[in-house]
Formats: C-alpha cells, sequence, structure tokens
C-alpha cells in the first residue's frame, strides 16, 4: 500500500492498515497537496475508508514507512485514540534494513493523557 501513496513533494511513502472488530482490513496511504495543509497520513486515510464504510470499532493499526519504522504523527494518535486503546505496529518496509523490524506499542503509551469524548461530557 505505501506505494500508492501520492508524495510528489516529499518522496516520503507511508502505508497503513487498519483491522476492525469485524475482522475488515482497511488500507491507506498518505497523500500530499501543493497547499501542504490539504495533505492526509496514510493512517487517518484508512481511518477514513473504514468510518465510510460503517466501522466504529477497531483492534490495531500497522504503520509502514521507507527506510525505517515509523509510528503515527500526534495528529494521527489523537484521531484514533477516539476508538480506543489500539495496538499499534509500526514495521520496515520491504528492502529496507528495518525490514525484517517490527515495533508493537499500545496507543495509550503514544498518546498518554490523550483528550476524548469523555473530555467533553
Amino acid at each position: 500500500m505505501r506505494l500508492n501513496s501520492y508524495s510528489p513533494y516529499s518522496n516520503y511513502k507511508v502505508g497503513a492498515a487498519l483491522l476492525a472488530a469485524s475482522g475488515k482490513i482497511y488500507v491507506g496511504a498518505n497523500f500530499e497537496n501543493a497547499a501542504y495543509g490539504a495533505g492526509t497520513c496514510a493512517e487517518r486515510v484508512a481511518l477514513g475508508a473504514a468510518l465510510a464504510a460503517g466501522e466504529r470499532e477497531f483492534v490495531a493499526v500497522c504503520v509502514c514507512g521507507a527506510d525505517n519504522t515509523i509510528s503515527p504523527c500526534g495528529i494521527c494518535r489523537q484521531a484514533l485514540s477516539e476508538f480506543g486503546d489500539l495496538t499499534v505496529l509500526c514495521a520496515g518496509a520491504e528492502g529496507s534494513t528495518a525490514a525484517n523490524a517490527l515495533r508493537e506499542f499500545k496507543l495509550s503509551a503514544l498518546l498518554p493523557e490523550s483528550f476524548g469524548p469523555a473530555n467533553l461530557a
């Protein structure tokens, strides 16, 4: 999925796969725009596809970068935290120096003291 990224400005290709509680997997790739703020990360592309399909419960997300294992950015962490304490898998791309590396976290470890729906009650 990472190779489907539209990233002509940075050439920084990221792919993500989001596992829903239903067992379905939704994928996404980052995309950029000449107006930089209009781009979106792979994790939120996958989340948007899942939400559009009616999913609301998620188990895990896997993020894959090019040359190293990466983790979701702060905005993606916040967006995903709306749906619980997912398992986050950070993988390296095939053929990279991190190809066999896999790091696993709970989302709460990456975003402690997060802001969520309970804060709005």
